[in-house]
């Protein structure tokens, strides 16, 4: 177990479910439906993502689940903090953000593939 993500895991979980029921109960009247589902993806990626960063912390130690905690890290901040702020303030340009959040996450995904793929030692 690595422990030094499991903060961070558990600190995300934490924000996730707090914007969800910020989103659901204070900005719901405020936003467009559009804003909304923006929202709401932002909040179902980030709870998924800290989830999976909580099982990285729980596993036993290697350095590439080290990049892989890190990846998610960034994508949370990259896509579902973009997304927070898009659908919030309609700032648009953070639109273009957004990729690169979903590319951390793609990388942290292919690398847990690469690290768990049958036949590696």
């Amino acid at each position: 177990m690595d422990k030094r993500f499991l903060f961070p895991a558990a600190v995300s979980g934490f924000l996730a479910v707090a914007m969800g029921a910020f989103g659901a109960h204070a900005l719901k009247p405020l936003l467009s439906e559009h804003g909304v589902d923006i929202y709401k993806t932002a909040v179902n990626y980030h709870m998924w993502h800290s989830l999976l960063l909580a099982l990285i912390a729980l596993l036993p130690p290697h350095k590439l689940l080290n990049l892989v905690a890190i990846l998610l890290i960034v994508g949370i901040v990259l896509f579902s903090g973009s997304l927070y702020l898009l659908a919030i303030f309609e700032i648009h340009w953070l639109g273009m953000i957004t990729p690169f959040g979903g590319l951390a996450f793609l990388s942290a995904w292919g690398l847990l593939i690469w690290i768990s793929k049958p036949g590696k030692p």
